[in-house]
C-alpha cells in the first residue's frame, strides 16, 4: 500500500508540475536541470494543413500527403487527417507526443499530429517516441524531435497508468478475474519508476526497465474468451503441404482459430480454376502450379479446429499493366475496366495511383458480375470453405468532396454505366457536377451495383452454410463518397453475416472512434470483427494489446489480425500470455538485460540549417 501511495503522489506531482509549466510547441526545448539530452533531431516540413492549392504533390493521395513528405495536422484541418496506411503519425498533445499512430488519426484539439510517409516515416519512426519533445518552427518548415531522460520517464508512467485501468475494468467485469500476474509486474514496473526519480542519470535505465515490466503486465490483463474469434488474413507464399503444416501448427499454438486465405488476388487464383481457365484468363497462380494449395490448407486447418475463409479481391485486379501478359484479364477483355472521370475518353486503361497504381474492373458490367460469381460458385461447390471474406467490394478510392476536383476523381464512367444511367435518368454521369441533383442518384446508381452483387453472394453463402464477410471502410459517409461502399445497406438488409472493417491505425482512440461508427450503423445482426493492423504499421505489441481491449469493451465479435507475414515474435508472446490462450506462465526479465537503444545524437536536418540559440523551455 505504501508503494502504491508513493507512487500516486509522484504522478500527482508531475502532472501538476506538467500544467504549471505547460507551453506550446512553438517554443524551443532546453533541458530541464539534471534531464539528460539523448537525441535531438530535425525533419523538414512539407506543409502544415494541406489543401490542393499548397500540396500538388499530395493532390491524389488520401489526407493530401504526398510521397516522402512530412506534414503537420492541425484542428484546422479537421476531425482526422485521411491518411492512408503507408505512412506513419504522432499524435502531439500540448508539445508532447502522447500516443503513435499509423493512418487517419484523430486530431487532437489542443495539439496536432505529425504525419510522415517514405523518408518522412523513417525520420518519424527513428527519432519520436511517446513521451517526445516537439518543436515546430513554421517560419523555416523545420520540426526538432528530442528524447531526453523525461522522455523515457514520461512513457512507463503512461503505460502503467493504462495497465491500471484495464485491471480494474476487468476486475469489475469478470467476479473470477485473476490479477495477481498483472499486479506483481506492475509493483516491479512502480519500483523501478521510483529509481528512475531518485537517480537522474540513470533515469533512462529504470524507466525502461519499468517499460518492459509494464509491457509484461500489459499482456496478462486482458482474460481469455474461448468465444471470440481470433484471426488472421495469410496470403499463401507457401509452397508445398509441409511448409502450409507448420504454418497451421504455428497458428494453432499461438491460439488463432480462423484464418483468411487469399485466395483469389491480383486478378490470379491459387487453386485451378475452370472458371478462369473457360475465361481464357491464367488458370491458376503461377507459383503454385503443380499442386492445390486451397484444398490442403482447409484439410489441413480442420484437423487443427481452424477454420478457412477465402480471402477474395472482388473488383480489383492488380497493378500489373494488362500489356505485360496476354492472358491477365484485362488484356483479354479490355472493356472491363474502370475509368475515372477524368480519363473516361482514354485509349489507355488507367490504374488508381492512390491504389498501388492498381487496375480495377467494373461494377456496372453484367459480365463482369457474371465471372466474379462464377468464380465464386467454383470456389464454394469445390471446396465447401467455412467462410468468403469479399475484398475490394467496392469503387476504387477517389478524393473527398471537399475538393475542388472530387468529381473529376471519381470512378465508374465506363461505357456500360454511362449508357445504362442515361436510358435510365437521360444524362450522361459524365456532364454531373457535383451540385446537380442527379449526382445522388449517379452516386446510389454505382452503390446499388455493388450491393446487388453482394446479394446475390449473400444467396450463393446462405444455401450452402457458408459465413460471408465484408472487408469494409468504417466511417459510413467516406465509405460512400469515396469509394461507393454502401455497407450499412449491405447490414440492415441481411446481406452479411459480418463485417471485417480495417482499423488502419496504432492508435487505441483512433480505432476506437472507427468501432463507434460501424457499431452505430450496423445493425444487431451483422457480426463486427475488428481488422486490427498493429502489426502490418509496425506498432508495438502492447498497441495491439490495447486495440483488443478496445474491442472487448465494445463487446465485439472477434479480431483478426493483418497479416501473417508481420506477425513477429513479439506479438505472438503478448497474444501468448493471456489474450489469445488461457494459460499462465512466468516470464523472467534479466536485471542483467542491456536498456533499449535510442536514436544518436542528431542535430541534422535534411536541408542545411543553422544552429540557433536557445530561447526558452517547451
Amino acid at each position: 500500500m505504501k508503494r502504491i501511495l508513493i507512487f500516486l503522489g509522484l504522478i500527482i506531482l508531475l502532472f501538476i508540475t506538467g500544467i504549471a509549466s505547460a507551453q506550446d510547441a512553438y517554443t524551443e526545448i532546453v533541458p530541464y536541470q539534471n534531464e539528460v539530452l539523448f537525441n535531438q533531431s530535425m525533419f523538414k516540413i512539407d506543409v502544415v494543413d494541406p489543401v490542393a492549392s499548397t500540396n500538388w504533390k499530395g493532390i491524389n493521395y488520401p489526407g493530401l500527403r504526398g510521397g516522402n513528405q512530412l506534414v503537420i495536422y492541425t484542428p484546422s484541418f479537421g476531425e482526422k487527417t485521411g491518411t492512408n496506411e503507408f505512412g506513419t503519425e504522432a499524435i502531439v498533445v500540448g508539445n508532447t507526443v502522447t500516443s503513435l499512430s499509423g493512418a487517419d488519426s484523430i486530431i487532437p484539439a489542443n495539439g496536432f499530429v505529425i504525419s510522415g510517409h517514405g523518408l518522412a516515416k523513417k525520420w518519424i519512426n527513428e527519432n519520436i517516441m511517446v513521451g517526445s519533445k516537439i518543436y515546430l518552427d513554421l517560419d523555416n518548415k523545420v520540426i526538432t524531435s528530442y528524447i531526453t531522460s523525461g522522455t523515457f520517464l514520461f512513457s512507463a508512467m503512461e503505460r502503467i497508468k493504462e495497465v491500471q485501468e484495464m485491471m480494474c475494468y476487468y476486475a469489475q467485469q469478470y467476479s473470477t478475474y485473476n490479477q495477481k500476474r498483472t499486479e506483481q509486474n506492475l509493483n516491479k514496473a512502480q519500483d523501478y519508476i521510483l529509481k528512475a526519480q531518485k537517480n537522474s542519470e540513470d533515469s533512462q535505465k529504470y524507466s525502461s526497465r519499468a517499460i518492459e515490466y509494464a509491457n509484461l503486465a500489459m499482456s496478462t490483463v486482458i482474460p481469455y474468451d474461448s468465444k471470440e474469434l481470433k484471426g488472421v488474413w495469410i496470403r499463401p507464399t507457401y509452397f508445398n503441404k509441409k511448409d502450409i503444416e507448420a504454418v497451421l501448427d504455428s497458428l494453432e499454438n499461438a491460439g488463432i482459430n480462423n484464418v483468411f486465405l487469399e485466395t483469389y488476388y491480383h486478378g490470379k487464383t491459387i487453386f485451378p480454376s475452370k472458371t478462369m481457365e473457360k475465361y481464357g484468363f491464367i488458370k491458376q497462380y503461377e507459383d503454385y502450379v503443380g499442386f492445390d494449395p486451397l484444398k490442403i490448407w482447409i484439410n489441413e486447418a480442420h484437423k487443427r479446429n481452424i477454420k478457412v475463409h477465402v480471402w477474395f479481391q472482388t473488383f480489383y485486379v492488380g497493378n500489373k499493366p494488362p500489356e505485360t501478359h496476354p492472358e491477365y484479364i484485362l488484356a483479354q477483355r479490355p472493356q472491363w475496366a474502370n475509368y475515372q472521370k477524368k480519363n473516361a475518353f482514354s485509349s489507355t486503361i488507367p490504374f488508381s495511383v492512390s491504389e498501388h497504381n492498381g487496375y480495377f474492373i467494373d461494377p456496372a458490367n453484367p459480365e463482369v458480375q457474371a465471372f466474379l460469381y462464377e468464380l465464386l460458385c467454383e470456389i464454394v461447390h469445390r471446396y465447401e470453405p467455412d467462410g468468403i471474406n469479399l475484398d475490394y467490394i467496392r469503387y476504387p478510392q477517389s478524393l473527398a468532396p471537399n475538393y475542388s476536383n472530387y468529381d473529376s476523381s471519381n470512378w465508374g464512367y465506363t461505357p456500360v454505366a454511362r449508357a445504362e444511367f442515361r436510358s435510365m435518368y437521360g444524362v450522361d454521369p459524365i456532364d454531373l457536377r457535383t451540385s446537380d441533383p442527379l449526382w445522388e442518384y449517379w452516386r446510389y446508381y454505382r452503390c446499388g451495383k455493388i450491393s446487388n452483387f453482394v446479394r446475390k453472394v449473400s444467396s450463393l453463402c446462405r444455401a450452402n452454410k457458408v459465413e460471408l464477410t465484408a472487408v469494409i471502410f468504417p466511417n459510413k459517409t467516406n465509405a460512400i463518397n469515396t469509394k461507393i461502399q454502401d455497407w450499412k445497406n449491405w447490414s440492415i438488409n441481411n446481406f452479411v453475416d459480418g463485417f471485417t472493417p480495417l482499423f488502419l491505425t496504432c492508435d487505441d482512440k483512433t480505432a476506437s472512434s472507427l468501432m463507434e461508427d460501424v457499431l452505430r450503423n450496423k445493425s444487431a445482426s451483422t457480426k463486427l470483427y475488428a481488422g486490427l493492423f498493429v502489426a502490418f504499421m509496425n506498432g508495438s505489441a502492447s498497441d495491439l494489446i490495447k486495440q483488443i481491449h478496445a474491442s472487448r469493451k465494445y463487446s465485439l465479435n472477434g479480431i483478426i489480425l493483418f497479416d501473417y507475414a508481420h506477425l513477429k515474435d513479439d506479438y505472438v508472446q503478448a497474444l501468448t500470455e493471456s489474450v489469445f490462450k488461457g494459460r499462465c506462465k512466468d516470464i523472467i526479465i534479466s536485471e542483467a538485460l542491456p536498456p533499449p537503444k535510442v536514436p544518436q545524437m542528431n542535430t541534422t536536418t535534411n536541408k542545411k540549417s543553422k544552429e540557433k540559440k536557445k530561447r526558452g523551455r517547451k
